[in-house]
């Protein structure tokens, strides 16, 4: 059965469409089995990120069509969000899963985050139990080739994360920052990143803030910065000069009323705002006020364009490496597809070698003479083998099938003639 890849990403949805369509949390493992119950849906991965949310399924002819209706309902897509969803099939869904997990359909050329979610992914799906062994193959033979042209490219060299084209941005807004305050929420990768980034540029002060405090205050104490809850976060946001956020929240977690009050706390100095999250983070309304600069993860993209160009000659080099190992999985795949022949073929030898072993064996234990007995059976064992290709071959000769002929002298490594 073929693999398809269903869904959207950042080369086809912007941020506002993309963030319609999240998977997070126990929202995965109920897609995955709410999936394996729909006709024509065999194996499923579901990668869910801020960039993109894809379907890696291996299904029936017409399985991607009652994936869209499904996921139409279960996530109740506008028309925008349907226009912006794609399916890749057959060859092309092995490079794009090929191409995901290098880097390669990255925002951000080569980033190596995406590996680890792609890993995820898969032992998610492993444990909802939406894996079989075609899916198997495919991600563990595309794990080998992203750990193959990180090894052999320069692919991942000169990092040029969300995180980094973030401070950057905000160092184009303010000229420096020792002056200034930062108040970061969320406390994973990202934020962690983006913290770094700040202390290594000389930020005044930092506040991380975080639903568990206690990972806010494992991150802040890295850089000499300080922690509080979520819940504290509208008494911090007037002294917040640069405002990113990166969190796992379905609801914003700064609303347009606690960004006003802020705003008038701070009598007109300027606000510098990220919200790297998908869903926002941060009211999109924010962006209307005066003296807020807000921007998203798209639009770091520019940013983050100028400090890839080193990449590009990488990237040459790791799209030659995919055709290669494109062409060696599809011959692994297709030589799989016949094993279940050659196992019959060797089994039914097997079997016809077994009965004249036993009258071979008979015949000797009655005194038949050894050589006459070798005779019988290497004849009997031929006759055998062969009565059926005989009789086929018969039949195409009737009905002058050249194709079969042909196959059959390719078959048994016949002399070729004129057929």
């Amino acid at each position: 059965m073929p693999l398809q890849i269903f869904g959207l990403n950042h080369n086809t949805a912007p941020v506002e469409i993309r963030e319609q369509v999240i998977f997070s949390g126990d929202a995965v493992p109920r897609a995955l089995l709410q999936l394996l119950d729909l006709d024509g849906i065999h194996e499923t991965v579901l990668l869910s990120t801020c960039n993109r949310t894809e379907f890696y399924v291996v299904s029936d002819d017409g399985g991607t069509e009652i994936l869209e209706t499904w996921l139409q309902n279960d996530q109740n897509l506008n028309a925008e969000a349907r226009k912006a969803l794609f399916t890749i099939e057959k060859d092309d869904a092995i490079r794009h899963i090929f191409r995901v997990a290098c880097g390669l359909d990255s925002m951000v050329l080569g980033e190596p985050q995406i590996l680890g979610q792609l890993k995820d992914a898969y032992r998610q799906a492993q444990q909802a139990g939406s894996v079989g062994s075609q899916l198997s193959r495919l991600f563990q033979h595309t794990f080998s080739v992203a750990k193959k042209v990180r090894s052999d490219t320069d692919i991942g060299s000169s990092p040029v994360s969300v995180a980094y084209a973030a401070v950057t941005l905000a160092n184009q807004f303010f000229a420096g920052f020792s002056q200034h305050t930062a108040l970061l929420i969320g406390a994973g990768t990202t934020i962690e990143l983006v913290a770094k980034h700040l202390a290594r540029k000389g930020i005044g002060r930092m506040f991380v803030a975080n639903r568990d405090i206690n990972r806010a205050q494992a991150l802040a104490s890295q850089f000499g910065g300080f922690a509080l809850p979520l819940s504290e976060i509208e008494g911090t946001l007037p002294d917040a000069d640069i405002l990113i956020s990166s969190t796992a929240s379905t609801d914003p977690v700064i609303s347009l009323e606690q960004m006003t009050k802020a705003v008038q706390a701070r009598k007109h100095k300027p606000v510098f705002a990220v919200d790297i999250a998908v869903p926002r983070d941060i009211d999109p309304e924010v962006s209307a006020l005066n003296d807020v600069y807000l921007y998203t993860i798209d639009d770091l993209n520019k940013v983050i364009l100028e400090g890839q160009s080193n990449r590009e000659a990488a990237a040459v080099d790791a799209n030659r490496i995919l055709d290669d190992e494109i062409q060696r999985y599809l011959t692994m795949e297709r030589s799989k597809e016949v094993a279940p022949i050659i196992t019959e073929l060797r089994d039914q030898g097997d079997a016809i070698r077994n009965a004249v072993l036993k009258q071979a064996r008979l015949r000797l234990s009655r005194g038949t003479d050894s050589d006459e007995v070798l005779e019988y059976a290497t004849a009997s064992l031929m006759k055998k083998m062969l009565h059926q290709p005989s009789v086929r071959l018969r039949k195409a000769g009737e009905l002058s099938d050249k194709e079969m002929v042909r196959a059959a002298r390719a078959l048994f490594g016949l002399a070729k003639k004129n057929d």
